[in-house]
């Protein structure tokens, strides 16, 4: 049974940062893609970023290229999430995700995701 579970959600002032993680458990962590999405209130579920098997590719919505950063620690079945410079509609319950096959790549859409965690909220004020 694949397991994920978020942390470091927060408030945080415009401008600030957060960092956060998500652990998985119940396979093989190194052998699979994560990924990061949002959603907002009244909003889809939309990709922030992910980062493949191997932590070799990366990719970023364009909302915040430039300002977040994916990373992996397969040693801690830890996948990261660090933010900088948080805007008010970065706001949103953060999720990781992981796909129900290993060695994907570029995986960008929901629907290539199979587990979920629970989620954590992001709320960035003004």
């Amino acid at each position: 049974q694949v397991q994920l579970v978020e942390s470091g959600g927060g408030l945080v002032q415009a401008g600030g940062s957060l960092r956060l993680s998500c652990t998985a458990s119940g396979r093989t962590f190194s052998l699979y893609t994560m990924g990061w999405f949002r959603q907002a209130p009244g909003k889809e579920r939309e990709f922030v970023s992910s980062i493949n098997w191997s932590g070799g590719n990366t990719d970023y919505a364009t909302s915040v290229k430039g300002r977040f950063t994916i990373s992996r620690e397969n040693a801690k079945n830890t996948v990261y999430l660090q933010m900088n410079g948080l805007k008010p509609e970065d706001t949103a319950v953060y999720y990781c995700a992981t796909p129900r096959g290993p060695y994907g790549n570029r995986l960008v859409s929901a629907n290539e995701y199979h587990y979920w965690g629970q989620g954590t909220q992001v709320t960035v004020s003004s």
